[in-house]
């Protein structure tokens, strides 16, 4: 059975006796439905079911910002979390990696990429290094950018550490980057002809 979108339940509250919190995540404990609709009513609110297999089942008041702002959350980790089938392969280094280190460590990433893994990479700041590891990020995905692309974007997870995961270009974004890139050289090609012609006329 599929899990319902995370959201208001409206009225239909198939329970009678339900466990209520309220928008401040504190138990008001178990009710009948009808007291948890009046609540609802009230402080106009809406009603979230958390925990179906709960006895009784949970359910929350939840202004609809704080509605959005969860389905946001669920999203972006349902979006981080590796599909079932799909190899999740990691890397660590710390922001002070020799340029040589980092080819190599790039060159390994796309191998990964080419074998349709997931990759995460995390960045540790060197102590002493200022080096800008949202650069680096960037660096990794440029050398890689004709066949991955970001899962999930680079982001600080904790003080000095940051993430991201790389994952391989569907089909459909392959032929749009190649149309891309295409495009783009004719249009260097274009200017470098333009700029030997009107040099010519200058001569």
């Amino acid at each position: 059975k599929s899990k319902a979108a995370f959201g208001s339940v409206g009225r239909r509250i198939p329970h009678r006796i339900l466990h209520l919190i309220n928008q401040d995540g504190e138990s008001l404990g178990n009710m009948h439905r009808a007291e948890a609709l009046r609540l609802m009513d009230e402080h106009d609110l809406k009603l979230v079911l958390l925990h179906e297999n709960a006895d009784p089942p949970v359910y929350r008041l939840m202004t609809g910002q704080q509605i959005h702002e969860e389905q946001l959350k669920r999203a972006e980790k349902k979006k981080a979390s590796p599909k079932p089938g799909v190899v999740q392969k990691e890397l660590s280094f710390s922001s002070a990696i020799a340029k040589n280190d980092l080819e190599t460590k790039t060159k390994q990433i796309a191998q990964w990429i080419e074998k349709k893994y997931n990759v995460k990479v995390t960045i540790r700041q060197a102590r002493n290094s200022n080096t800008d590891m949202f650069m680096l990020f960037d660096q990794i995905l440029e050398t890689v950018s004709d066949k991955a692309t970001y899962l999930s974007k680079p982001k600080v997870t904790r003080e000095g550490v940051s993430t991201c995961t790389l994952r391989h270009m569907s089909d459909k974004e392959l032929k749009a980057h190649q149309k891309m890139e295409k495009e783009k050289h004719s249009t260097i090609k274009k200017n470098e002809n333009e700029d030997l012609k009107s040099s010519e006329l200058h001569q």
